[in-house]
């Protein structure tokens, strides 16, 4: 039997080649992945392959989320799926039509890293229940995360939010920079297990759940070894430090200036005719960072829809390389799947740079994650510096930032 290689980005969108009495397309339905630590922490995920018209189209699952891979080509024995964001991809070899063995692999800046995958159809099971539920995870949840390897380093904190149905939990953590996206899992018994993939995050979290705690927890992150301890105390009254504090501007500063280039290499500053006079949103965002692909979703349609009311957005791009080509190059599909036609800017300085804020914008105090979103009102003032952003897996939190957001513009436009 030919070899049969199947290569996708951010995601696995399969498809087989027609080699004479091979299979045309993998399997329609629901398919159980998982990637294959050293440790034998299994990341699971799922995803469902849809055929129509001579090609493949494939959602990666997590909870409520459906994550589209479209491009798909074939070119003798093997496929190509390009994925529009993270740069990441899956190399299999198909060994029946509902089986694939592989790797997943990521394109990092400066090298390649991968890790053994596998997955069969017919099987929407994310991990399997024994028994019923013993305790419920329903509930806010203040969190504690502790490196594995380096016990001295500060732990970090976070707030947990569940869901529990029967055994079937949806979730995510939220941080002071962000979430962790759409979570799914289950709890069986007194377990918990929950997971994600999307082409960047690839998480699992496993932990014994009492009444009122959470003990014993371990997660494990990505492709090599990251592992950190953690555990939880419900408390539905919980918070995290107000977003809006974690980066200001410097005393005696109220407005930016910089200039960039755009894709095009076509110099564009905020002192530009087009941006006076209006309130512009300015947002610091990666192709690599999955919350400024869930706040990139929410600009480019707000946008388009708002932008007549005399309001402009501008992305600031900080991207893992220096190379303005190969930042270009991951910008152009990132933007591209999300209709993206507000200016997107490359500072030339990565997400990683200690002195990224100093170099690009040293009107403020620092750039503390990504996303970061900048309001600045007619007259050029920065109103508010928000850091982080409350996506879709965040549930009514979501709804909550989007009425904020809204609010917060509507009365700059309206000030004269």
């Amino acid at each position: 039997m030919k070899k049969f290689w199947i290569y996708c980005l951010t995601g696995i969108g399969l498809a087989a080649c027609n080699n004479g009495n091979a299979m045309k397309y993998l399997a329609d339905g629901v398919w159980q992945a998982k990637l294959h630590r050293k440790d034998g922490a299994d990341i699971v995920f799922n995803f469902d392959v849809k055929n129509a018209n001579g090609k493949s189209t494939l959602y990666v699952i997590n909870a409520t989320d459906k994550l589209l891979v479209d491009e798909v080509t074939t070119k003798g024995d093997s496929v190509f799926i390009k994925m529009p964001f993270f740069d990441s991809e899956f190399k299999a070899r198909l060994i029946t039509n509902k089986q694939l063995e592989g790797e997943w692999i990521r394109h990092l800046a400066d090298k390649d890293v991968s890790i053994p995958f596998t997955a069969v159809a017919g099987n929407a099971e994310r991990f399997a229940v024994k028994t019923p539920s013993t305790a419920n995870v329903s509930g806010r949840w203040v969190t504690q995360f502790v490196s594995a390897k380096d016990k001295d380093k500060t732990p970090s904190t976070a707030i947990g939010e569940f869901k529990q149905s029967g055994n079937i939990v949806h979730g995510t953590f939220l941080t002071t920079t962000g979430d962790y996206r759409f979570l799914d899992g289950v709890v069986d018994g007194d377990t918990l297990r929950l997971s994600t993939f999307d082409g960047s995050h690839a998480y699992l979290f496993t932990a014994l759940v009492g009444k009122d705690s959470i003990t014993n927890g371990r997660f494990y992150a990505g492709i090599g070894d990251g592992l950190e301890n953690w555990s939880a105390v419900k408390n539905d009254t919980a918070t995290l430090p107000d977003e809006r504090t974690i980066a200001t501007m410097k005393p005696g500063q109220q407005q930016l200036d910089f200039t960039f280039p755009d894709l095009n290499g076509h110099k564009v500053s905020l002192k530009d005719d087009r941006f006076k006079n209006k309130v512009v949103i300015i947002t610091l965002m990666g192709s690599w960072c999955p919350n400024c692909m869930d706040e990139t979703g929410f600009l480019s349609k707000w946008h388009e829809k708002n932008k007549h009311r005399g309001v402009e957005v501008i992305g600031l791009a900080y991207e893992r390389t220096t190379d303005f080509e190969k930042s270009k190059k991951s910008l152009e599909n990132f933007l591209k799947r999300f209709n993206v036609n507000y200016p997107v800017l490359i500072t030339g300085v990565t997400p990683g740079d200690p002195d990224k804020g100093e170099k690009t914008l040293p009107q403020l105090t620092g750039i503390k994650g990504f996303p970061t979103t900048i309001f600045i009102d007619r007259k050029g003032n920065v109103q508010e510096v928000h850091t982080g952003f409350s996506g879709p897996g965040t549930g009514e939190h979501y709804e909550q930032f989007q009425a904020d957001f809204n609010r917060l513009v509507s009365g700059m436009l309206d000030e004269i």
